[in-house]
């Protein structure tokens, strides 16, 4: 058996690359040809002789590939019949003559030309080849046999056992092979290794097909069993129902929806177990009614039903840029958290933290947070709850019991990974009843989460794919341990642009429409939006804003249908009308009822020449901070749950013995940063002209004003300081100037926390200048540019620099502020 190279030859052909098909010699094969390049290679070839040169690309998705992206060896083929489509495809019929293999190829006019190299073999017969021959031909019969594609007459009549090429390649165009298989024959040249290569490749394909036609003969016999179990269950069903127990078909789609619910195994085998003791249990009967309770509160939970989240960053920049303005460092942290979800295939639940004063919109982010990712957003409210059963539900041993707030949000929300948002969670409180804080503990801990376990459902619940988002106004009401679990993003106010922008593209179109009025029909000027911002709110969030423009849209709708009169009545009744009725007044004299036509309402325009008709006179003074150089009075700034704010603090010197009296409901910290600025006032006596037991002889008297408010902390130091020395000394505080800081009893000026909301308030009022520790400079970063151009920040380490720049004039013998304090003899600092 031996088959010898009778000839080589060249040939000059255009040539198409071809996808997903290989084309064998003695083949008809129909294909559609569509790209450019292949269409000129099609015309050239049928104005040159119908040949053309047709090789399978290695990669299908390539739409213009290059000679490196093309196997070498292809198939010359004869162009039996081509048709142009309206679509201006083409739809080619070609037969394969002979395979051949690319020598070179040359890029001509748009098309690929190749020279290919052909060759023709010469076989010698015997008993081996007939053997082999036979062979091929019984598997290839046995083959079509299996096979449920191919007709066994067409397949058998094709075969030509007297040519083993043409054999070879009738088969194996006709096997289901890959593309690459396929190839492999194709460039098999020798007809006899070609046939023997296609033998052992008929060997694994039947071996396939046998396999195949098993699994279905066996998954045939199961789908008759279950065809017979279903045919005996509905004739039991039919025989219950005839004797009057049709009732158990409500067992039977409970224990359907268990099975389809997603339960894990142990939550799934306690809702089984809880189901047959229901249905031996009379249906009447206070048990049974726990028992279906229990199981529709199971069933309700999300188990596996999840909201498909979007992680485009851009389109959560786009939400979160259309719902709020500001915020700039907020949103930025939030597309980071987003992005990081976005890298990680499985990310944790993660729980986040925003704490802010009131109306900066901390709930709204989290809804937009919601919208961003695509989740089902639901809000859980912590404030004054004060029960531990609130978080983790009651046992069903109790009456009426029912699983915790976090089930019952999961259940609200559909979907096992919403956004929940856990608003004022540092309102929360505990009793005699238990630590709801303490046992949230578990709920936010993405490492204890995966297994939160209920009281009433007795199960554990994976809380791991939810998003968890605390607020909170203040940290320090917060346990410790809870603020360990969550990652903090603080929002401060907003300044006196931002609301204003705010007003204009959130606030007044919102109480237009929720007033009745259109955008037409009443407009707010800029100048009057300031004047209601600086006369009638003192806040850092936009709530009052709110409430004071809805106010005003009132007055307006009220103030123009009152001065409209009502049309005169119409005399004809009007007849009923299906769907909504229209508007009626009924003149109880004579029973009758005329149509009120609309008001149509005039344009109102709020300025600020105008705005006192609408609100009365304004609350607050003018943002001009307009405090007078005093001496013993200092303006101080501070942070409040609510934002900041500025505190005067007054000082009066009496006579007396030494005494320091200090009112205005101060906690013990700042009553102690009282008695440190005393200290270093002491210590200083003869830089501020004062004689060295100055304190024998007079008392000092420290008030800070609105004394029904609680103060403390210890950033009111240098205020303290500059207060006293001020009083003492004779010289007038600057009016226009605001200070920050805490005091040491060598004069040092320690940082401070809550600078930029300390900062806003000083803006807010006006105050031009400010003095803050100078370890506080790096926190400059997060302070608005307005304030930082509006207002002079003097950076300070020492309480003598203070004193140079907030003091009208410098003390006599205020030494400069670099000395060093800390080599004083001892007996000056004990004075």
């Amino acid at each position: 058996m031996l088959a010898t190279k009778e000839r080589s030859d060249t040939k000059r052909l255009p040539m198409m690359p071809i996808r997903d098909v290989v084309i064998f010699p003695h083949m008809m094969t129909p294909f559609v040809v569509g790209r450019e390049s292949s269409v000129r290679a099609l015309e050239e070839a049928n104005a040159t002789g119908k040949q053309i040169f047709l090789a399978t690309q290695h990669d299908a998705s390539i739409d213009e590939p290059r000679p490196d992206d093309i196997y070498s060896v292809g198939t010359i083929a004869n162009i039996v019949q081509s048709l142009k489509q309206p679509d201006g495809n083409i739809k080619v019929l070609v037969e394969g003559v002979e395979r051949g293999k690319v020598i070179s190829v040359s890029d001509e006019d748009g098309f690929f030309r190749a020279v290919v190299k052909t060759s023709s073999f010469r076989i010698e017969g015997g008993p081996q080849l007939d053997t082999l021959v036979s062979r091929v031909t019984t598997q290839f019969e046995q083959y079509v046999k299996l096979s449920q594609n191919l007709n066994y007459e067409t397949m058998v009549a094709a075969i030509r056992p007297d040519d083993p090429g043409k054999l070879a390649d009738t088969v194996g165009a006709n096997l289901q092979l890959t593309i690459e298989e396929k190839q492999e024959l194709l460039e098999i040249f020798d007809p006899i290794d070609r046939l023997t290569r296609v033998a052992e490749m008929l060997d694994i394909e039947i071996e396939k097909l046998q396999v195949d036609r098993t699994i279905q003969g066996r998954v045939k016999r199961q789908m008759e069993r279950a065809q017979k179990e279903y045919y005996l269950n509905e004739k039991i069903k039919a025989i219950q129902k005839e004797l009057g127990r049709g009732e158990k078909s409500e067992y039977d789609e409970l224990k359907k929806k268990i099975e389809t619910s997603g339960m894990p195994k142990d939550a799934m085998e306690k809702a089984m177990s809880e189901l047959r003791r229901l249905e031996n249990m009379p249906p009447m009967s206070a048990e049974s009614t726990v028992s279906r309770n229990y199981l529709d509160w199971l069933l309700a939970v999300p188990w596996k039903k999840a909201s498909k989240e979007i992680r485009d960053l851009n389109f959560a920049k786009d939400v979160l840029e259309s719902d709020h303005y500001g915020l700039d460092k907020i949103k930025e942290r939030i597309l980071e958290f987003l992005a990081v979800r976005r890298l990680v295939e499985k990310p944790k639940g993660s729980i986040l933290c925003f704490v802010g004063p009131p109306g900066v919109g901390k709930t709204s982010l989290g809804k937009s947070i919601a919208k961003a990712t695509g989740r089902e957003f639901v809000r859980l409210s912590l404030g004054g709850v004060r029960d531990e059963a609130e978080i983790r539900g009651h046992r069903r041993t109790y009456i009426g019991a029912l699983p915790g707030q976090i089930i019952q949000m999961m259940k609200k929300a559909g979907t096992k990974n919403p956004v929940v948002m856990l608003d004022e969670i540092d309102k929360m409180s505990m009793d005699f009843r238990g630590d709801p804080s303490a046992a949230l503990l578990e709920v936010l801990d993405p490492a204890q989460n995966t297994s939160f376990q209920d009281h009433y459902l007795d199960v554990e619940y994976d809380l791991s794919n939810v998003l968890f988002i605390a607020t909170a106004n203040v940290l320090h009401t917060i346990p410790a341990p809870l603020q360990d679990r969550m990652e903090v993003i603080r929002l401060s106010g907003y300044t006196e642009l931002e609301k204003l922008e705010i007003a204009k593209r959130f606030l007044v179109p919102k109480q237009l429409e929720g007033n009745g009025l259109k955008i037409d029909q009443l407009e707010f000027e800029d100048a009057g939006l300031l004047a209601l911002i600086n006369g009638y709110t003192r806040e850092a969030g936009v709530r009052n804003l709110e409430r004071e423009v809805g106010n005003v849209c009132r007055k307006v709708v009220r103030s123009v249908v009152m001065s409209m009169p009502l049309e005169e009545a119409v005399e004809e009744k009007p007849k009923k009308t299906k769907g909504r009725k229209k508007a009626e007044v009924v003149d109880i004299a004579t029973k009758e009822t005329t149509d009120v036509k609309p008001v149509e309402f005039k344009k109102a325009l709020v300025a600020e020449a105008n705005l006192n008709e609408y609100l009365g006179p304004a609350k607050f003074r003018d943002a001009v901070w307009d405090k007078k150089n005093e001496i013993g009075s200092t303006t101080g700034l501070a942070w409040t749950e609510v934002g900041g704010t500025i505190l005067t603090t007054e000082v009066t010197i009496l006579e007396g013995r030494g005494k320091l009296t200090t009112t205005g409901k101060l906690g013990d910290v700042m009553q102690e940063s009282a008695q440190a600025a005393m200290s270093y006032v002491r210590s200083r006596a003869h830089q501020l002209g004062l004689p060295k037991d100055f304190y024998r002889h007079v008392d000092i008297h420290v008030h800070v004003p609105e004394g029904a408010i609680p103060k403390d902390g210890p950033s009111a130091g240098i205020t303290l300081a500059t207060s006293i020395s001020s009083a003492l000394s004779k010289i007038p505080v600057r009016g226009d100037i605001a200070m920050t800081g805490e005091i040491t009893l060598r004069g040092k000026v320690l940082p401070i926390g809550g600078l930029k909301e300390k900062l806003l308030a000083a803006h807010r009022y006006g105050i031009s200048e400010a003095i803050l520790p100078k370890e506080n400079e790096r926190d400059l970063v997060d302070i608005p540019d307005v304030v930082k151009r509006d207002m002079k920040l003097h950076f300070v380490e020492h309480m003598d620099e203070v004193l140079k720049i907030a003091l009208e004039s410098e003390p006599v013998g205020i030494p400069p502020p670099t000395m060093d304090f800390t080599t004083k003899p001892v007996e000056d600092i004990r004075h």
